[in-house]
């Protein structure tokens, strides 16, 4: 295929060109759980899919704001017990996981071997007309729409691609890497927030993307944008699906990742005045 991205747009002079990383691992395949505790808080399998898991320690249904402030986290820094979660990728190689048996796994269409991420880059970036403001803590967002292929592409923000080959990101159908590429999956998390909510009943009003030109609608202000970048070895000739909910038939357009900022304040803090001073920190 051609290369088929936008260039995003120039920052201008009150744009804010720094980035904040933030180190997690690839999840725990202990951790791994089909529940959605933003979604679905409180029901267990609310995901009817497997999820992988960095950052907290804690996330499953049960899981509150204190849950997470007094768990653990894999990140480097300990100041950030945020979570980060997705569906997992499977191997469609009719191997029996774990989960073969279970809700969330083989009972519900999710089969083969679970595929752990080599690598889970996680930054926050800013934004091309404004400083950026600090997160609030707590604040829920969930890109993409695990409902996708039976809900149309709305909310849809799958983005497929191989390592050596950004350029070219694709949306409906899942890429054939070359021998020495890695599968990666991108996620662009949306970066204006309401100012007032850290969620909604949609789970989508209180935040919202920028405009073309990177500025933030009416109402909204610029904050950190997350883009969490996962990879994959995948090996030769063998075919990889995402997991999802059953009528979704692992369609690579209802990828989707979520996140609860639980960053300490002054580290979201510290992210802020990194990506507004220009610098690359973390």
């Amino acid at each position: 295929m051609q290369p088929n991205v936008k260039q995003p747009p120039q920052a201008q002079g009150n744009g804010s060109t720094g980035t904040f990383s933030s180190e997690c691992g690839v999840g725990d395949p202990q951790l791994r759980n089909s529940d959605n505790v933003i979604v679905a808080p409180g029901v267990g399998n609310g995901a009817h899919h497997m999820h992988d898991y960095v950052g907290s320690d804690k996330n499953d249904a049960f899981a509150n704001n204190q849950t997470f402030e007094q768990g653990g986290t894999s990140c480097k820094n300990q100041d950030d017990k945020s979570t980060y979660y997705w569906p997992v990728v499977r191997a469609q190689d009719g191997k029996d996981e774990a989960d073969a048996d279970q809700l969330g796994g083989g009972q519900e269409g999710n089969v083969g071997t679970i595929l752990t991420p080599k690598s889970s880059k996680i930054e926050f970036k800013g934004n091309a007309q404004s400083k950026v403001t600090a997160m609030p803590k707590f604040l829920r967002i969930i890109t993409g729409d695990a409902k996708a292929f039976t809900n149309g592409d709305k909310n849809a923000n799958a983005s497929w691609s191989c390592t050596g080959f950004e350029d070219r990101q694709l949306t409906d159908k899942y890429p054939l890497c070359p021998e020495g590429s890695s599968v990666t999956r991108t996620f662009d998390f949306q970066s204006c927030w309401d100012g007032q909510n850290i969620d909604s009943a949609n789970h989508r009003d209180h935040v919202a993307f920028a405009n073309e030109d990177g500025s933030c609608p009416n109402g909204f202000k610029a904050i950190p944008q997350l883009v969490n970048t996962i990879t994959y070895d995948v090996l030769a000739n063998t075919p990889f699906a995402v997991d999802g909910f059953p009528e979704q038939l692992h369609k690579p357009i209802t990828d989707h990742d979520d996140f609860i900022n639980v960053m300490s304040e002054d580290l979201m803090n510290e992210a802020v005045d990194c990506i507004n001073s220009g610098k690359q920190c973390g």
